[in-house]
């Protein structure tokens, strides 16, 4: 068993080279690291054939050890067999009929031994299995948990203090008493230095982790003492990394509402600023957007995440930079389409782009695991504080009124969207 567990190891390893290969394959090329790839990759490759050398050893030897025994057997069964025919206590028929009894139950032996030996081997393979099918969840709903339904959406956070070691006195202290209440339809940006805690906080809400010390309520309810399934179904979250399941945009967008009707699909694609780039190609929403939605580009893919967030239609949406990574003019179709998607919703938002932290009605500034500073823009700006330092840094160059102006004609015309197909070849789509 531990052989063939063994070389399911080995194999594994050998797969996640060549996946990670070829996920990254133009950082792979573009610092010329293919034969050190290919050298990773043969290594893992002569790990495994190692590991099944050594199974196959242990193979060897269990067929002749189980052929020698049964040998044995009945050459002891004929001398001493023989011995009795001499003596007159057996006759000769009656020794072949025990030597062919003999040679039917060692030929089931051997069978069975070959097949405990398969199963072991069956065993020691689908061990990972299940391990993963026999892990407990670390988050549980808890035995009297409540369904919530139809949620207002305030958001409260009562002295929150977390740490990923469970320790609210260790060093890993991410959160240190947070306190912060935000009513049904507020936005609220936090904005802050990186490993300041602003994505804990998020993760906290539909309570992909438990708080250390403290409780995260909505609409008064203790995000532990209500089902995570009720919950998850109250939230949306649109992040800064977009990936895309590998159907077809339709399948995609749809995964927010798996009853939603085509007229519902096809206003939430348009409320989104997707429904023009997605007619302009040539299968429409039945376009395959290929794997993690790589035939897609940055910002449509953040559209269709988008549509499938409004069809969803949650009451909190929470946003992680999702305009981060764009360009200008990609930034502001998937702002217009996030203004849409949080009106009357509670919205949380992590973002260092001054179009979405100037819309949020409060900013919550954090820094190593605290709310040091909550206002408006202006008020902050006016306090000098670290709010009033990050601004300066990142947005000292740019004018307010540029993030509030449309994208010009003339862009929609000269920078449609290339949408390439899988053999590398490319068309236009309208609306990038």
């Amino acid at each position: 068993r531990q052989r063939s567990t063994d070389v399911q190891d080995e194999i594994a390893g050998a797969t996640v080279v060549a996946e990670e290969v070829l996920h990254n394959i133009r950082s792979v090329k573009s610092y010329g690291r293919e034969d050190y790839e290919i050298a990773r990759y043969e290594s893992a490759l002569a790990r495994t054939l190692d590991a099944v050398r050594r199974l196959i050893t242990v193979r060897a030897v269990i067929g002749p050890a189980l052929d020698f025994f049964m040998a044995v057997d009945i050459a002891l069964i004929l001398w001493f067999g023989g011995r009795e025919v001499l003596d007159g206590r057996l006759t000769g028929g009656e020794l072949i009929a025990f030597l062919l009894y003999t040679l039917v139950i060692a030929q089931s032996f051997s069978q069975l031994g070959g097949l405990l030996a398969r199963t072991q081997e069956a065993l020691g393979a689908v061990a990972r299995v299940f391990q993963v099918l026999d892990t407990t969840p670390d988050l549980l709903d808890a035995p009297d948990a409540i369904t919530l339904e139809h949620v207002a959406g305030r958001i409260t956070f009562e002295a929150v203090t977390f740490s990923y070691d469970g320790d609210t006195d260790g060093a890993q202290t991410v959160l240190d008493d947070i306190t912060l209440d935000i009513s049904p339809g507020e936005i609220i940006a936090l904005v802050g230095p990186s490993g300041a805690g602003k994505s804990t906080i998020f993760n906290l809400i539909p309570r992909f982790y438990d708080v250390t010390a403290g409780a995260v309520l909505v609409d008064g309810h203790d995000v532990r003492a209500v089902t995570q399934a009720s919950l998850r179904a109250q939230i949306g979250i649109v992040p800064q990394e977009t990936l895309l399941f590998g159907g077809t945009i339709r399948e995609n967008i749809r995964y927010g509402r798996l009853d939603a009707s085509e007229a519902d699909l096809v206003a939430a694609a348009e409320a989104a600023n997707a429904h023009p780039f997605i007619t302009a190609l040539p299968d429409g929403y039945e376009t395959v957007v290929g794997e993690r939605g790589v035939r897609l580009s940055g910002g449509q893919r953040q559209r269709v995440a988008i549509a499938r967030a409004i069809l969803k239609d949650p009451r909190i949406l929470l946003l992680d930079e999702a305009t981060a990574s764009l360009d200008n003019e990609s930034e502001l179709l998937v702002q217009q389409a996030l203004d849409r998607l949080m009106v009357g919703r509670t919205t949380l938002i992590i973002a260092h782009r001054l179009s979405t932290i100037r819309s949020a009605h409060r900013i919550a500034v954090l820094d190593g695991g605290h709310i040091v500073e909550l206002g408006t823009h202006d008020d902050l700006l006016a306090r000098g504080g670290l709010y009033a330092r990050l601004y300066a840094m990142q947005f000292r160059t740019r004018d307010s009124a540029a993030f509030r102006s449309e994208p010009s004609t003339e862009f929609r015309a000269q920078n449609d969207t290339e949408f390439r197909s899988e053999d590398g070849a490319a068309f236009r789509a309208e609306g990038a």
